[in-house]
Formats: structure tokens, sequence, C-alpha cells
């Protein structure tokens, strides 16, 4: 029986280290084709440490390109606050279908899990239509505030909110605080794993987005990371060396995030799948 166990684990670790090492070799590239000429790149050899090591690709996309340290503060912007207003938005609706009785209640539970059914790419039109309406083309409140909700959080949230002790909001309630009082004061810090894991989750969807910073953003200034990116590729050169050097800056903010949340996101995934 140990026999067939420690067989089965050598297994499971053999299978996760070769996943590993598929995941990270390209990145590992990546990394360090940030710091090889372009010619190197391009010509054909595969090696990991770079033959003319500079920081030149650095240098370039800081100082020679411009406009790259505004696309990395648009990002920045739309992501820091459609983020906030996605935890804000998400966990009131959330602790709302969780924990208050109002009529229609259960007909909205249904609405918001036909939305999760509805491709994205089915409402882009109508969007880009109604924000051209509103002239908020070329904006950030363009790029935040049709994505300041996601049904998915929300449904999300709510898994949280049944599972929250009612004892602690009773309790509050006993103490004088208001429902508002008792959502901000008590619940909301405790719900720490749950809004990190969605925090994550929501701020990714942001940063790495392409396709409606694409069809929403046609002035340069107010390109964010992904379509800044799409300008170093021409007609007949691709400029692979600041490609990567400017991918690993895209990169940064991400890794950042989850090392500084990531005591709380495994912790929100299980206890928001959880009963």
């Amino acid at each position: 029986m140990k026999k067939k166990l420690s067989v089965g684990k050598a297994l499971l670790y053999g299978i996760l280290i070769l996943y590993a090492v598929i995941t990270l070799v390209p990145f590992i590239w990546a990394v360090s084709s940030s710091f090889k000429t372009l010619e190197e790149i391009v010509s054909g050899t595969i090696n990991f440490i770079p033959k003319n090591f500079t920081f030149d690709n650095y240098k370039q996309i800081f100082l020679e390109q411009e406009l790259f340290p505004r696309w990395l503060l648009n990002s920045l912007i739309i992501g820091v606050a459609g983020t906030s207003l996605n935890l804000l938005f998400n966990s009131m609706a959330g602790y709302a279908l969780a924990r208050l009785s109002f009529p229609g209640r259960k007909t909205l539970f249904i609405i918001i899990l036909a939305v999760l059914m509805i491709p994205a790419q089915v409402t882009m039109i109508p969007n880009y239509l109604i924000l051209r309406e509103l002239g908020w083309l070329n904006s950030y409140q363009g790029m935040i505030v049709p994505a300041m909700i996601n049904a998915t959080f929300i449904f999300m949230m709510r898994q949280f909110f049944i599972n929250f002790p009612k004892e602690l909001e009773e309790a509050a309630e006993m103490d004088g605080l208001s429902r508002f009082g008792t959502f901000f004061k008590i619940v909301i810090p405790l719900a720490k794993p749950a809004l990190a894991a969605q925090a994550i989750f929501v701020f990714m969807g942001f940063w790495n987005d392409f396709m409606r910073p694409l069809i929403i953003l046609s002035d340069p200034s107010m390109f964010t990371l992904p379509l800044g990116l799409n300008t170093f590729k021409g007609q007949y050169i691709s400029y692979w060396n600041y490609i990567m050097a400017a991918s690993m800056v895209f990169t940064l903010p991400v890794l950042l995030l989850y090392g500084f949340f990531n005591r709380y996101f495994i912790k929100g995934i299980s206890f928001t799948g959880g009963k």
C-alpha cells in the first residue's frame, strides 16, 4: 500500500515539475530576451544567457518612446479605479443577495446567472454605440464605468456571504450598528480572503485587456499597455527586444499584486467555493 502511494506521489510530482518547466521556460526566455539585441533574438539560436547583455531596450521604451510612461499610467489608473469599484459594488450586490429579503431577489439572482452565459463579444458593439452617444470614447470613464461591476464576482461574493456567520451581524446590530455600519465595519474587514481573490482576478482582467481598449481608444496618448505594445510591431519588422522589455514591465505589477495578496488568495478561493 505504501509502495503504491509513493509511486503515485512520485508520478504526481513528476507531472507538476514537467508543467512547471513548460510554464517557466517561455517566461525565462522572455526575461533573457529583454536584455538582448534584436539581432541576437532573430538570429535563430536559442540561448537563455544574452551574449551581449544590454539595458538599452529598457532605456529605449522609457526614454525614447515618450508615450510608454503614459501608457503605463493609463493602465494603472484604469486597473486601480476599476478594481476598487468592482470590490465595492460586487461586494454590496453579493451581500444584498445573500442577506437581504426584498421582492424579486430570486429573479434578480437568476438574471445575474443568465448574464454569465452571455459572451462578452456580444455586448462589445452595443457598448461602443452607447459610449459614442455619451461622448466617452477615448476617456477613462469609457474604460472603467461599463466594467465596474462583474456578474461572476457578484456570484462569488454571494457564496462567501451565505457562509458568513450571522451571529457576528446580530451582535453588531445589538450594539446599535446600522445595516451599512455592519457591512463596512464588521463584514468587509472579515471578508479579506474573498476580496483579495476578487482583486487579483479583476485587476488582471483590466490590466491584460486588449479588445476593449482597441475598440474604445483611438488616441495614442490614451492607450493602455497591451494596446501600446502592439505599436512595436511593424508591417515588415517586429522589434522583439522592445516588446520583451515592455512585457517584463507589464508583468511586474501583477506579480507584486499577487505577492501582496498571496496569503489571502488560496483561502479566498477555497472559502467562496465551499458548501
